[in-house]
């Protein structure tokens, strides 16, 4: 029987590898964001980030990367394109762009118009690079809501909305082509302070799972080497703390570090835990304080994504508590995931640490050591 486990394990884990590998090589699908602003003259502007060349390319929501579309050659060629010649292809492209754009005011349907399009130069073609896309338009007279809508086809999207003084009015995230509730125009906060914190929630657990493949592998490592649940939640506990510590931080400007050195330290934690799961068979105490340390990091990573959504000050302390409960929500899933697949059923085999601890920390401090690599060095 240990044999036959054996050989489950070691095909779990290259099919891990293989799979990981392809991952950190990825185009990634990101969640477009969507900042919409009324002015006091009723016009309106919508700025969109978004990867432009999974759009055209037809890759939908259902793919986490690109690479796993059969349009993935497509997607390669697009990103490949100079800024200049992906413009034209957008430009074709444009009719159907606009058609799955749906703001309504009233009920009704508005016809936006694009006024610029910002295209960073090619750059890394194995890495997504992000287009802006802003339109513009006028609201009936007397309009009194509005409401969004992103077609399924593009994927999720992280709308907020708010007037020309800056005025906070409404945040959500949108997946499955889900339409926005109506934003009151009438008042300056008109979403209920549940609804915000139900939202920053989805945010938060949406950057774990299944965005966040180096937080995710990140809280793998801690679980590889803590077979006990106690001091697992206090990793995670301490992990949490920390990012909570600096996201909020980060959100209010105190501290800002770029992400080109944020982001390879990032990959250095991961690297750094996985590689003391092979060189050390129980967890020391001052393991807490070395993950404390490292969620400082992954929360000034947090923050990044906040910053670019949006934080509005009205709300402010209900999304960033949100934020966080969602993030602690992802991570928690995933422990309790790596639990059911291994955890419960091997953990206390005499095999366990030689044949799923080690073999499982080596590949992602693989993963991790190219990330660090990739992200400092290219």
């Amino acid at each position: 029987m240990q044999v036959t486990l054996h050989g489950f394990v070691r095909l779990v884990l290259g099919f891990t590898l293989t799979f990981l590998s392809l991952y950190a090589h990825a185009h990634e699908v990101r969640p477009a964001l969507v900042n919409l602003t009324i002015n006091e003259d009723a016009d309106y502007r919508i700025h969109i980030r978004l990867n432009l060349e999974a759009i055209i390319a037809n890759i939908g929501p259902e793919h986490s990367d690109t690479s796993e579309s059969v349009n993935a050659g497509k997607y390669d060629a697009l990103r490949a394109l100079p800024a200049s010649e992906l413009e034209r292809e957008f430009k074709q492209f444009q009719p159907r762009f606009l058609e799955g754009i749906q703001l309504d005011a009233d009920q009704v349907r508005l016809q936006p118009s694009v006024i610029d399009v910002q295209i960073p130069g090619t750059g890394d073609v194995a890495l997504a690079r992000d287009t802006v896309i802003v339109l513009v338009g006028t609201l009936p007279s007397g309009t009194r809501s509005v409401t969004w809508r992103w077609s399924e086809a593009f994927g999720a999207n992280a709308l907020r909305v708010s007037s020309s003084k800056n005025e906070y009015l409404y945040t959500a995230y949108l997946q499955q082509g889900n339409s926005s509730e109506p934003v009151l125009l009438t008042g300056v906060v008109r979403q209920s302070t549940w609804k915000v914190f139900t939202n920053y929630i989805v945010i938060g657990f949406a950057h774990i799972l299944p965005k966040g493949l180096d937080h995710i592998l990140f809280v793998v490592g801690l679980f590889l080497l803590s077979m006990k649940m106690r001091p697992l939640i206090w990793q995670v506990t301490s992990f949490t703390v920390a990012h909570s510590v600096t996201l909020a931080l980060g959100i209010l400007g105190l501290v800002q570090i770029p992400a080109s050195i944020v982001e390879p330290l990032i990959a250095l934690s991961i690297v750094y835990v996985c590689v003391e799961n092979i060189l050390s068979d129980k967890l020391h105490k001052w393991r807490p304080v070395i993950v404390f340390s490292f969620g400082l990091l992954h929360g000034l990573g947090f923050a990044s994504v906040l910053t670019e959504i949006g934080l509005g000050s009205t709300h402010f302390i209900t999304g960033l508590v949100a934020f966080n409960v969602g993030i602690e929500l992802g991570q928690l899933t995933v422990i309790a995931l790596c639990f059911i697949a291994v955890g419960i059923w091997f953990r206390h085999k005499d095999w366990y640490r030689s044949r799923i601890t080690i073999p499982a920390s080596a590949v992602i401090a693989l993963i991790g050591a190219y990330w660090f690599v990739e992200r400092a060095f290219l």
